[in-house]
């Protein structure tokens, strides 16, 4: 496994494109809670050791890591809701919280690098997709613990409201013993109704 570097940064850069963000999204797979992205502008000079696509890191190590890159980076973070994800689907829904996370931003980036395939529909920067970018862009790799610890730190919250599913430990996610909870407890105002195993309880 190669580390993110920041070549696609450096890139942008040389051609006089100077605030970069990476941007990354967590929660497409959940059956509870919304999908959360973040946009991180890193400064070159201050890039925090150690950044890492979020899934290689242990929750202590993505704990550390959003602290020291909050410190020295520019850092948004949005959502979009179980009723966009239900009313538009997912993948927009993950387009839109990655939108609002850029425009969160205190400036406009130059050039955005995001995670994936495609870039958002209409978008209106200068960006890039890039497949496992939060393995390759070291912009992405920040974005995508950042969301990370956002949206577990948020379902720790719904589990206090909605205890019983195990968000606290599964995130939302299909996990047995969150998919026994939904036979037993029942579908939550959270949860997402146009995902087939809470559709198929309604």
């Amino acid at each position: 496994m190669t580390a993110p570097d920041f070549s696609f940064e450096t890139a942008a850069h040389a051609r006089g494109l100077t605030r970069v963000a990476g941007v990354d999204e967590v929660g497409r797979g959940p059956l509870a809670g919304p999908v959360t992205a973040a946009a991180v502008v890193l400064d070159p000079a201050r890039i925090p050791a150690g950044l890492n696509d979020s899934k290689a890191l242990t929750a202590a190590r993505r704990q550390a890591l959003d602290a020291a890159i909050r410190a020295v980076a520019e850092v948004s973070v949005a959502h979009a809701t179980v009723e966009e994800i239900d009313r538009l689907n997912i993948l927009r829904a993950s387009h839109l919280a990655m939108e609002r996370a850029v425009a969160g931003l205190q400036l406009p980036p130059d050039h955005v690098l995001i995670d994936g395939n495609m870039i958002p529909r209409g978008f209106p920067l200068s960006a890039e997709a890039i497949v496992k970018g939060d393995a390759r862009a070291l912009s992405i790799a920040a974005a995508s613990i950042v969301a990370k610890v956002a949206r577990d730190a948020l379902m720790v919250d719904l589990a206090q409201q909605h205890p019983g599913y195990g968000w606290e430990k599964n995130a939302g996610y299909p996990a047995p013993a969150h998919l026994k909870a939904l036979q037993d407890l029942g579908v939550t105002p959270h949860h997402r109704r146009s995902f087939r195993p809470v559709h198929n309880m309604l």
